[in-house]
């Protein structure tokens, strides 16, 4: 139970169970009590969700100026509502919304927490104490003309929408930091490698292009796939039959949230669909998945080329940003790439959350949307926090040893493919045999055999020749 605040005072409410003691300082009230005692689940907080708190009071502002626009709700009250929720909305009483994030009910418990912290707000505006619901009702007045069933959703959509920017902020840190070292190794010429298998020269700096290209990719499908998000249920009340709201009240607290947010939020056309369905949110957590995917792809490689130093490839120098073993000294591990990885892995267990809670949806409405949004919020927060890891702390400080990246390249065997327009297949499999059997490098037995000259060799041999460089 939530310990009774500094005062040690209590204040008394009822619901359809019973009566219980409310702290006499706390801004929430029997419903969030009762959900506080129930949800015991992720050891967290709404709290921690500032994006969903600031939409719900959001939602619950455009709800009451449009309540107040048609004739519903007098003045008086709708301004009080007005100014707790600009408050909540700036940051004020986050600490109000004490209920866990996983939650039975659809959202219920979430919407109760904010009715009744904007209600005890709006009633110290009015000049009354907390509790004095005869003269404003979290329930009559605050959630007038909705249900959680629209409200909850709308608001889930818009703190989706917010909660994404930093990751999409911090995908072009990592991008940026991919095409800062392109143009840094443009020049360095190593082995390209296909089935771990040493392919044709390329360049370090297409390497790192090719990641940032990527990386692009993935930023312009998540930005995408938010414009699902932008469509709301609000008005559509309990199942999306619009009961107990009035004619006009879903176009006006859809324009009023849109003034409130900035967002191009639209209506759905068929508010049955939307209340019942949670398509928008399984394509996110799928994108999500991919970049989660894609950059932990990433990781795969540089753990790869940075392995060594001395029996590996060696390829890439990673920054070394803590020892990396407590008995074996000198010993530094690619710790980043490695906790970006984890990362991944996770986004892609919160994918398949999102999935079955998507699934087990029924009939009108889908009562899991809780863990949805718990879900999908933590791979956003998780996936932006590992992006700017990597980029700071792993990509910003690589290193390469250029000359011994071309040492590799000119010993290769995948070398001879590069010079065999000139020599002819024949003279390329023989030097390339003999130097598979030798260990001596291909352009060494190129000059010994007198197959090219110096000059034609080196020019043959030369990074734009070899990665085909054309920028």
């Amino acid at each position: 139970m939530p310990e009774t605040l500094l005062s040690g005072q209590t204040r008394s409410e009822h619901d359809l169970i019973g009566d219980r003691d409310i702290p006499a300082d706390a801004y929430w009230g029997v419903h969030t009590l009762r959900a506080k005692e129930n949800f015991d689940i992720t050891g967290t907080e709404l709290s921690g969700n500032p994006h969903l708190i600031r939409a719900l009071a959001r939602v619950k502002q455009a709800a009451a100026r449009a309540n107040h626009e048609l004739g519903l709700l007098d003045a008086q009250r709708a301004n009080a509502i007005d100014q707790a929720c600009e408050a909540i909305a700036g940051g004020a009483l986050h600490e109000q919304f004490i209920i866990d994030p996983i939650q039975g009910g659809a959202g219920t418990s979430t919407n109760m927490n904010a009715n009744e912290v904007i209600a005890n707000l709006a009633l110290e505006i009015l000049g009354h104490a907390k509790g004095e619901y005869q003269h404003l009702h979290p329930n009559d007045h605050v959630n007038l003309s909705q249900s959680t069933n629209d409200a909850y959703p709308t608001a889930v959509n818009i703190a989706t929408h917010f909660a994404t920017q930093p990751l999409l902020a911090a995908i072009e840190v990592l991008q940026d930091s991919c095409i800062a070292k392109a143009a840094e190794f443009r020049t360095v010429v190593k082995m390209g490698r296909t089935q771990l298998q040493d392919a044709v020269p390329m360049t370090v700096g297409q390497e790192f292009r090719g990641w940032a290209v990527t990386l692009g990719e993935d930023r312009a499908r998540l930005e995408e796939s938010l414009c699902l998000v932008t469509e709301i249920n609000l008005g559509a009340t309990a199942i999306g039959t619009g009961l107990n709201a009035p004619a006009g009240y879903a176009e006006a607290a859809c324009r009023h949230l849109r003034e409130l947010t900035g967002l191009p939020l639209t209506t759905s056309p068929d508010l049955i669909e939307a209340t019942s369905d949670v398509g928008a949110f399984v394509h996110l957590s799928g994108v999500l998945k991919r970049v989660a995917l894609k950059i932990s792809k990433i990781c795969n490689d540089l753990r790869l080329l940075s392995s060594g130093p001395r029996a590996g490839l060696n390829d890439l120098q990673l920054p070394a940003v803590q020892s990396g073993s407590s008995i074996m000294p000198g010993k530094v591990n690619p710790v980043i790439p490695e906790v970006v990885s984890q990362i991944a892995y996770q986004v892609v267990g919160h994918d398949l959350t999102v999935t079955m809670a998507a699934e087990g949806g029924q009939l009108q409405l889908n009562a899991f949307e809780p863990v949805i949004v718990h879900s999908i919020g933590l791979s956003l927060k998780h996936l932006a926090n590992g992006c700017l890891t990597l980029a700071h702390k792993c990509i910003d400080g690589i290193t390469v040893d250029e000359q011994a990246l071309r040492r590799e390249v000119e010993n290769s065997i995948g070398l001879v493919t590069a010079l065999n327009p000139r020599l002819g297949y024949a003279a390329s499999t023989s030097v390339a045999l003999e130097a598979l059997h030798t260990g001596r490098g291909v352009a060494e037995l190129v000059l010994e055999r007198g197959l090219l000259s110096a000059e034609d060799l080196n020019e043959l041999l030369s990074p734009e020749r070899l990665a085909n460089l054309t920028d």
